[in-house]
């Protein structure tokens, strides 16, 4: 019998998809027989409470008058070096490469070379797209990916764009995103009830709300459709939306949009969703419309970054090339108007996620990958 690994995972805890995949990662993982154990300044949103071998440890900031920012990254590789040196772990998983996996390799210079884990890190998108185009970052980063014993990037896409910003070298290999939906804590009319939906279609999304996701042409967008039966938009936020309130009222789409902040069972809305819309200016995979596909509800989605290798055009989901938001509107529309097509692109999608982005699938990846990382240093 394999023996179980003993993992660490440092992931940001806040709502976004990186760290809704780690946490999920994790949940896994500790279901499969491995010790895991969370490292983050606080839980992870999504981690449960309930599931043995599953533990979290919460690294203290201190606010010292002798700094004048805060610092995480120091105190993130002492509780990483602790750990490991306390539970002997065999892997430090990273999810983003700055700050994580530069506190990893120093955790890692700060124990004797017998209890030194192997660095895995992941990459998620803005670590590449973004912050390695700033020169205040960019070096830090490509240093964290060279030191890794591993890294891998969440599409293909991500992948060629870290090898081309940061010229690196080494292999990067793809793992794509997985998701794995939880029952439904209500049923499907306990939900519309609460919503106070009487008949409406219903058009969902979600996501943290950060510029490049375009909020701004979402509710452009919505406010364009012309459907030929009441729809609503259930917006997941995983952050205050406060800062879009005027331009929904601006627009006169307050009875479309119903705005539901730091949701935890999105299971709940999936199952009563009719299609998925994503207006993102970049996406190195979008766990959102993976999340729609698992429940049988196809998105439109702009075609850039990793998307397209999540959805198929014109049979799992449908996909724009332009951000213009009357082409984006008649794509919704086309899809709200078609009760076959939109059920015949839901089985499809249904389908491709479980074929292609399950955790039976994707959570494997990771466990040969850990061996392979951990024999090697033998």
């Amino acid at each position: 019998m394999t023996k179980p690994l003993r993992i660490g995972i440092t992931c940001y805890p806040s709502v976004g998809g990186s760290g809704i995949l780690a946490t999920s990662l994790g949940e896994e993982l500790a279901k499969r027989g491995h010790e895991v154990h969370f490292i983050s300044y606080e839980r992870p949103f999504r981690l449960p409470f309930d599931v043995p071998r599953l533990h979290f440890h919460p690294v203290g900031v201190n606010a010292y008058g002798l700094f004048k920012y805060p610092d995480y990254t120091l105190p993130l590789s002492v509780k990483m070096a602790e750990v490991s040196r306390d539970f002997g772990l065999d892997v430090l998983h990273v999810h983003y490469a700055v700050p994580h996996a530069t506190a990893a390799l120093l955790a890692r210079l700060m124990l004797p070379p017998h209890q030194q884990p192997r660095v895995v890190t992941t990459l998620h998108g803005t670590d590449t797209t973004l912050l390695a185009r700033d020169p205040d970052y960019g070096p830090a980063i490509h240093h964290a990916l060279e030191q890794s014993d591993a890294v891998t990037a969440v599409s293909e896409y991500l992948r060629r764009e870290t090898l081309q910003l940061l010229e690196m070298k080494r292999p990067i290999e793809v793992i794509h995103n997985f998701f794995d939906p939880r029952p439904p804590q209500r049923t499907p009319g306990e939900v519309r009830r609460e919503l106070g939906l009487n008949g409406e279609s219903v058009v969902f999304h979600a996501s943290n709300l950060r510029p490049v996701k375009r909020i701004d042409l979402l509710l452009q967008t919505i406010a364009r459709v012309r459907a030929d039966r009441p729809f609503k938009v259930i917006l997941l936020a995983g952050d205050s939306f406060a800062p879009f309130a005027e331009d929904v009222r601006a627009l006169g789409i307050e009875d479309r949009l119903l705005v539901l902040e730091r949701v935890r069972d999105i299971e709940d809305y999936l199952q009563i969703s009719d299609a998925g819309f994503f207006t993102s200016e970049s996406e190195s995979f979008c766990l959102s419309i993976l999340e729609c596909m698992c429940f049988g509800c196809p998105s439109v989605a702009r075609r850039v970054g990793g998307i397209p290798e999540v959805v198929e055009n014109g049979r799992s989901g449908v996909l724009v090339d332009s951000e213009n938001t009357d082409e984006m509107a008649r794509a919704l529309e086309s899809l709200l108007r078609d009760a076959g097509r939109r059920k015949a692109m839901g089985t499809a999608a249904k389908e491709r996620a479980e074929l292609c982005f399950s955790s039976d699938v994707i959570v494997p990846q990771y466990e040969a990958l850990y061996r392979r990382v951990c024999a090697a240093s033998s």
